[in-house]
């Protein structure tokens, strides 16, 4: 199983969104062979929108709570929500698994 992170960013987070990139994107290579799939949000636009999600393979919502708990992205304050749901692949990399 899996589990998914959800974050909403605070209404004016931009500018530090912007600034505390690089070490998010650093702090979550640590995790490279665990994360199925993690990125932001975009407007329909493509412009940068308000938010991202982490898909992470575990079965310990611990470890979620935790690599989210230390994310700078959480740390400087950019997120306003954080939800982390259970997740179950069913159709993953072009694969159906249901069978």
């Amino acid at each position: 199983m899996a589990y998914m992170i959800r974050t909403t960013d605070k209404p004016d987070a931009a500018e530090l969104r912007a600034a505390t990139r690089a070490e998010h994107l650093t702090y979550l290579r640590s995790y490279t062979p665990r994360i199925l799939a993690a990125g932001g949000f975009l407007n329909d636009d493509g412009s940068v929108g308000k938010g991202g999600m982490i898909i992470l393979d575990t079965d310990d919502r611990a470890e979620a709570e935790q690599l989210i708990a230390n994310d700078p992205f959480n740390i400087a304050g950019v997120f306003e929500k954080v939800e982390i749901q259970r997740w179950r692949k069913v159709f993953f990399n072009g694969v159906d698994l249901s069978l």
